[in-house]
């Protein structure tokens, strides 16, 4: 039995031909559905090359396990989502690789109500399943059923049910697809904008689906991938930019001035407009940046919890505390009414109808947060040993530090910075997060000191 390594602790994802195939993805497939006993499974995939014969690879080994394939076409990760709940279907996977490299696929399985399927959670016994590889042969009148469906319409009527119509003003947008899988809903918003005679005017980049990525992989996180959102909007003076990752469930902003906009702050922004409507609420955050999250919750009335980083983590305890949303620096965002799931499209219409409440520009809106809890944003170092590296800094602090917590990696608390540092699940890299109330000398000192103590 040969050990199947593209099962991950949250997805499966691996090398084309290596470690993920059509033979690989048809007894995945199979896997899921002997695993579930699902009676219907919705099907979607990325812009990826390999997307659409994994995707029927998977569907043939879903409908030889006597399940029916609902297939949604080339849509993002949360189109999926939206699908399996809308559809009441019994589950749901994603064709996707997101941003990683181009040689690469992968998918994101999910369960009825659009539950993450997670290594806790089922997907080790997938994958005990599919190496395995011990299933009966398919009786053809058992065979399960196969229909292709579009979703879009309905989902953008609940994407526009985040949004206020009526108080939105003029406003120029940068939008930036990065040849992935958004051009479509961004088509499709644009369309609807228009219907309802919003006066929101898009200027579209990198918009057409393009599986060989001729502007490289999206994934704006990346700091080289970002000058061409920034250049559009300070080309147009447009109010806001927005790009997405590669399944776009990840969405990322820059403001007015042409300056990106750390996740972290976006995380403290929705929260605020959340509350604001919903006193009293819960939002839960990750643990690599949380001052801002914090003050922000307690100033407007409401409860900041923290979770482990990751999409599982964070959804379960949303579920568990009946949380209103939940947010990650990594620009994950995730909303209650969208089924405790992670949206790139939901962030941004929230924030058009902040800057159209409000008066005020994107710059503004964040900028006390930015002064306040000034943060570099996650620095990655790849390192030989992390796990002697991370000692070596928790001896180093462990002495004079007012909290220190486990939750995810170490965080550690001083009177004026904190920081988070954590082992990549994946690869031999640390990965750096730090704070400080509002003292940017002291973030560049803390910043210097503990990357010298990595090295």
């Amino acid at each position: 039995m040969t050990e199947l390594t593209c099962f991950k602790a949250y997805d499966i994802r691996g090398q084309l031909g290596t470690e993920l195939n059509e033979e690989i993805a048809y007894r995945i497939g199979r896997a899921y559905a002997e695993f579930l006993q699902p009676k219907s499974i919705v099907l979607g995939g990325d812009v990826r090359l390999t997307s659409e014969a994994l995707k029927t690879a998977l569907s043939e080994g879903i409908r030889d396990a006597g399940s029916d394939v609902i297939d949604i076409g080339m849509v993002g990760t949360e189109e999926v989502y939206f699908a399996t709940s809308h559809l009441n279907a019994d589950g749901g996977i994603e064709v996707t690789a997101s941003h990683n490299p181009i040689d690469h696929n992968g998918m994101k399985p999910i369960r009825e109500g659009s539950r993450p399927i997670s290594a806790d959670t089922g997907l080790l016994d997938i994958k005990r399943l599919a190496e395995q590889n011990q299933f009966s042969p398919a009786i053809q009148e058992q065979r399960g059923g196969y229909k292709k469906m579009s979703v879009l319409e309905a989902y953008l009527d609940h994407l526009f049910g985040y949004l206020d119509v009526s108080k939105v003003k003029p406003l120029k947008l940068v939008m930036n697809a990065g040849n992935g899988a958004a051009g479509h809903v961004v088509d499709a918003i644009e369309k609807r904008f228009a219907e309802l005679n919003l006066p929101i005017e898009l200027i579209k980049i990198n918009n057409e689906p393009d599986g060989t990525f001729p502007n490289g992989i999206p994934n704006p996180i990346l700091h080289e991938n970002r000058a061409p959102t920034i250049d559009a909007v300070l080309e147009h003076g447009a109010d806001m930019g927005i790009a997405w990752d590669g399944d776009f469930d990840r969405c990322f902003l820059v403001d007015e001035k042409g300056n990106f906009i750390e996740g972290y702050y976006i995380v403290g922004l929705l929260a605020e407009a959340f509350l604001l409507k919903n006193p009293g609420a819960k939002v839960v955050h990750d643990p690599r940046l949380t001052w801002n999250t914090i003050e922000v919750a307690e100033k407007n009335g409401g409860q900041a919890i923290q979770s482990k980083t990751g999409h599982a983590f964070i959804k379960e305890r949303m579920r568990a505390e009946d949380a209103i949303y939940g947010g990650e620096m990594s620009a994950h965002h995730y909303f209650r009414d969208f089924f405790y799931c992670d949206s790139g499209m939901i962030p941004w219409l929230l924030v058009v109808e902040l800057v159209s409440t409000t008066g005020k520009p994107l710059s503004e809106l964040v900028n006390d947060m930015v002064l306040a809890y000034p943060s570099p944003g996650e620095l990655n170092r790849k390192i030989a040993d992390p796990a002697a590296a991370i000692q070596r800094v928790r001896e180093h602090y462990e002495s004079s530090a007012l909290v220190i917590d486990d939750t995810d990696g170490i965080s550690m608390e001083f009177p004026e910075w904190r920081f988070n540092l954590r082992m990549s699940n994946t690869e031999p890299v640390v990965r750096l997060n730090l704070e400080t109330r509002g003292d940017s000398e002291l973030l560049a000192q803390c910043q210097s000191e503990l990357l010298a103590l990595l090295d």
